[in-house]
């Protein structure tokens, strides 16, 4: 969309008064956050220059207008510091910000600041002269600030590369450490921030945040001619990696009393119905693991090149299309994003190497919400699937690799390398291993607990093992040695205690593929009703080497090349290209130039690249055209697989 001419001397003229109008709790610590959230010493976050022991950031305070056509995010970011005595500065991470000046938000007085050594992985730190002993309640530092058109935390799509086509999007993606490339601020998973915004969009635009909406229904606050103003406040401390903004032709469809779908219009009506059982699953959530505690629970869905699955931003969480199947068969993906409003984000990981704190905690209550609402054997196939990707994971790396560790070594690396299947799935067993030691009564009841001693802070994996001895092994010896604690978070591979999920449903199927190998037509087999988990675990179960002809049979029998399904596609895909068969590589080609899901897109590159000149010739063909809709975080990876 074409913005008006008068852009950056409205941005200007307006950007005083614009500070001066943002919501009064800007910050306001939360009445809800634990005394350990101040209290607590911080932990060294080897992916942050910030420096929390001397002065923390406690509070954002955004006012950001949207140049589509700079593709720039423009204004201020207000930082409420809590400062130790004598502490004369306080250090931000920044990448790639432009950064016009940074003033006393009591004074309006120029505060001196320089920009330190850039580092190639974490930017480059932002000192900040704090001058006297801060005020009580913290010193406030106004820094006005432009973003870059290639910042890694934001994509800008044009109308193109959306569903409707008719306006482009805007949206941001934080973790790991990307938030820097966007807000000013000290970013890293231990330093909680409440914040506050005021994003300025062009008319005909909705802005959305991972925060509650202070404009009524999506109405705007007062604007300059030809703008639109939308205001939000989150009074929970959160990582920074969890403030989220999206911009769009964006409607909204009711669910229950608190939980809703936003999309674009041309999608919100199936996402609705996609994901109906939403207000269940909060409430099955809340029956396990106590009140959820952020308000509302909304969905966005984005335009197909959201690099992964679901974010879990606080409120509203950020989906993939892909999940759209038109059966509710991978509403588990929802399960694992709601379940990250307990683990992630009500209690997080203090640094990127206890990232299995989040997720493996997170699949696990996935799990359990999935049982609670569609059954035992529902469970028991996702369980299984899990630890089937796991095992495919530790081929891939050596079982014996640092990259199995849960509590991984990533010094000197992005963080975004630690986010394998590892820590979701050796994490997820883990603690099945612990509920199967003790019971399930007993491990709910601790879980719960620790959800409530911890909620809004930050733990490391040596904080867990502190509560769980303290609150569940309780000097118990011999339960300490049958769990074995330190081997399942400080080793790799997979202890030899872990507890093995089982399917009764994906045992019917491998007689399925034994059929087939032995002979029995695509046609004949058993395959009448099954489930996606079930036709995923049938795919995953075939000979990794098969005949033209028995391609040929199961997709004439079967019609996978032409399953709408995204998990189905993908496993046949693979397939495919293992086997070179090429009435699938059309199929292939749309695939993967028309979403960019980091999940699906990795591995198929990989197996493309692998096949020999035949696969490598066809990866570097699609890869020059689909690279311009892939997000960052999507073409960091494949751009090291496809050379």
């Amino acid at each position: 969309m074409q913005q008006p001419t008068s852009f950056r001397s409205l941005a200007a003229a307006t950007s005083l008064a614009l500070l001066a109008a943002l919501p009064a709790c800007a910050g306001r610590q939360s009445a809800t956050a634990s005394p350990l959230t101040t209290a607590r010493a911080h932990v060294r976050d080897i992916h942050s220059f910030a420096r929390p022991d001397e002065a923390r950031v406690t509070d954002v305070a955004l006012n950001l207008r949207a140049d589509f056509e700079a593709k720039q995010l423009v204004g201020t970011a207000t930082l409420t510091v809590d400062a130790a005595s004598g502490a004369r500065e306080v250090v931000l991470d920044t990448r790639g910000l432009q950064i016009e000046s940074v003033t006393d938000g009591a004074t309006r007085r120029a505060l001196t600041y320089r920009m330190g050594e850039p580092d190639s992985l974490l930017g480059t730190p932002l000192h900040v002269s704090l001058g006297a002993e801060a005020p009580a309640g913290g010193r406030k530092i106004v820094i006005a600030y432009r973003t870059q058109p290639q910042a890694a935390a934001l994509q800008w799509l044009g109308p193109e590369q959306t569903a409707g086509k008719a306006s482009a999007y805007l949206f941001s993606q934080g973790q790991a450490i990307l938030t820097r490339t966007w807000i000013p601020t000290q970013d890293s998973p231990g330093i909680r921030q409440s914040y506050s915004a005021r994003i300025t969009v062009p008319e005909g635009m909705r802005a959305v945040m991972s925060a509650e909406q202070l404009t009524p229904d999506g109405r705007p606050a007062a604007a300059p001619p030809g703008w639109r103003t939308f205001a939000f406040r989150l009074r929970q401390p959160v990582p920074p990696y969890l403030i989220a903004l999206a911009v769009g032709d964006i409607a909204f469809r009711p669910i229950g009393a608190r939980t809703g779908v936003y999309a674009e219009p041309s999608v919100v009506d199936s996402a609705a119905r996609e994901f109906a059982d939403l207000e269940r699953m909060v409430e099955a959530a809340e029956s396990l693991y106590g009140p959820y505690r952020w308000g509302r629970y909304d969905l966005l869905v984005l335009p197909p090149s959201f690099p992964f699955g679901g974010m879990e931003n606080p409120r509203l969480t950020f989906a993939t299309p892909t999940v759209l199947a038109g059966d509710r068969s991978l509403v588990s993906l929802v399960a694992h994003e709601l379940a990250h409003s307990w683990s992630g984000n009500l209690v997080t990981n203090a640094t990127w190497s206890d990232f299995w704190l989040n997720e493996g905690f997170t699949t696990y209550i996935e799990n359990r919400i999935m049982e609670r609402l569609y059954g035992v054997e529902r469970a028991r196939m996702l369980e299984s699937l899990g630890r089937q990707e796991l095992l495919a994971e530790f081929a891939r790396f050596g079982a014996d690799s640092g990259e199995t560790v849960l509590h991984i070594d990533l010094t000197g690396r992005d963080p975004d390398e630690g986010s394998t299947q590892v820590p979701y799935d050796k994490g997820q067993a883990f603690l099945r291993t612990i509920e199967a030691a003790v019971g399930r009564e007993r491990f709910d009841a601790w879980l719960r607990g620790y959800f409530d001693r911890h909620a809004f802070t930050s733990l490391t994996t040596a904080d867990f093992l502190a509560d769980i001895r303290a609150n569940l092994i309780e000097g118990d010896r011999e339960l300490e040695q049958r769990l074995r604690l330190d081997e399942w978070v400080n080793r790799p591979g997979l202890p030899s205690n872990a507890f093995v999920p089982t399917s009764d449903a994906f045992a019917r199927v491998e007689g399925e593929v034994r059929r087939f190998t032995a002979g029995t037509p695509a046609a004949s087999l058993a395959t009448q009703g099954w489930s996606t988990q079930e036709w995923q675990h049938f795919l995953g179960a075939l000979p990794q080497s098969l005949t033209a002809a028995q391609l040929a049979d199961l997709d004439r029998a079967l019609g996978l090349t032409s399953r709408g399904n995204s998990e189905v596609l993908f496993a046949w895909l693979r397939i495919a290209i293992r086997n070179r068969y090429e009435p699938a590589m059309p199929a292939l080609e749309r695939f993967l130039t028309t979403q960019g899901r980091r999940k699906f897109v990795r591995p198929l590159y990989e197996d493309l690249m692998a096949a020999g000149p035949w696969g490598q010739a066809l990866a570097k063909r699609i890869y020059a055209e689909a690279r311009p809709l892939y997000h960052a975080v999507t073409t960091g990876t494949v751009d090291a697989i496809v050379k």
